[in-house]
């Protein structure tokens, strides 16, 4: 596959603008896939503007790169402010297909420290999405996402041939990224690529120079510094079979480990009523059965909570779990030759409504909290 990584200096709050010049470098250069950097298509420091910026997934601007795509029979990937629904806007990387398909990756970890201030502005994403193409499976992540190994662990343990890292990186900040890039190609033996926005807006300084690495850690392609520009480099795909029989990292994974951080976080540091709620629930179950299939009885407001902890000791995937809308807040559990129902007493449904310091859940007994029917 034939790489294209274009670093540019995009109009703050220009979107019309800066779509043209991601057209142009894109009709300058053959390649099969083209990658711009972070807000690619308005600019890293719109502040309350990208409210007005930001579109949907089906809005001009990806469309007009639907067309570019469709045209040059190419894919195309950048970022920009997307438009979830009315008053929720992410900081999305976008791959457009050659036929026409759109794909959304919507950034986990948000800048929120020294000059950055994401999360006055965007949502952050909760999904680690790994996209098919004709070449291999891609797996994209923005800027911030990268300094977190266990993000892209998840994404090639889910099959990700190659990481794509957009970015809007001041010159502060250079020598991390290029020390962090080439630690998660060897770590995962895939390949990473990485796209960053150039020049001044406001008191940030972009360095560009996007560059590419192999399964191996090895340096492919950089571009310049502090300059519009493109690098362009060959992404064999074959490579990735040799450097992980070499350096067998993802064999050698262990899920125990996850799911000992994952337990850890959400016990010591979450706190969520609902969530904790549905931890004790998968808990209880799974260790009086494997659990097959689970039903969810509750207010839908509190869903995602509860379901989240209950996938979490359960060890069940989201399309095992039914939901249906009840005042009650139960979930009733099933494997092969056992079922249960686990219903949240009424008091403790009240107490945790009313705001209590749901960290003490973490000290009572199952039977305190639950009705328990087998």
């Amino acid at each position: 596959m034939e790489l294209c990584i274009a670093n540019i200096k995009p109009a703050v709050g220009n979107k019309k603008k800066n779509l043209k010049k991601m057209e142009s470098m894109i009709s300058e250069e053959d390649a099969d896939m083209y990658v711009f950097g972070e807000m690619a298509l308005t600019g890293y420091t719109c502040r309350d503007e990208f409210r007005e910026l930001a579109e949907e997934i089906d809005g001009p601007s990806i469309n007009a790169m639907k067309e570019v795509a469709m045209k040059k029979g190419c894919y195309i990937i950048f970022g920009m402010p997307l438009k979830d629904r009315e008053g929720v806007i992410s900081n999305a990387s976008v791959m457009v297909h050659p036929d026409g398909r759109v794909n959304a990756y919507r950034k986990s970890f948000l800048a929120n420290f020294g000059p950055f201030e994401e999360r006055f502005y965007f949502s952050p994403g909760r999904e680690m999405p790994v996209f098919e193409t004709r070449y291999g499976k891609i797996g994209m992540c923005i800027c911030y996402d990268v300094f977190f190994p266990e993000l892209v662990k998840g994404l090639v343990l889910k099959g990700a041939d190659m990481i794509v890292c957009i970015s809007a990186s001041p010159t502060t900040t250079r020598e991390f990224f290029e020390k962090v890039l080439p630690a998660r190609a060897i770590e995962n033996t895939a390949f990473v690529a990485y796209s960053n926005i150039v020049g001044t807006q406001e008191n940030l300084v972009f360095w560009g120079g996007g560059q590419v690495y192999s399964p191996r850690g090895e340096l492919l392609a950089r571009g310049k510094y502090l300059k519009e520009g493109i690098i362009k480099t060959d992404v064999d795909f074959g490579e990735i079979e040799g450097a992980r029989a070499s350096r067998p990292t993802l064999r050698d994974t262990k899920a125990d480990i996850f799911s000992e951080i994952s337990k850890f976080f959400v016990e010591e540091h979450l706190y969520s009523g609902y969530m904790l709620v549905g931890l004790k629930m998968g808990k209880y179950a799974s260790s009086k059965m494997r659990v097959g299939k689970v039903t969810v009885n509750c207010n839908g407001k509190i869903a995602e909570d509860i379901i989240g902890g209950i996938i979490l000791y359960a060890g069940i995937t989201r399309d095992k779990i039914n939901l249906k809308e009840s005042e009650e807040v139960s979930a009733s559990f099933s494997s092969s030759e056992r079922s249960m129902k686990i219903t949240l007493k009424e008091e403790i449904k009240n107490a945790i409504d009313e705001g209590v310091n749901t960290k003490i859940l973490s000290y009572i007994k199952d039977e305190e909290i639950f009705d328990i029917e087998e």
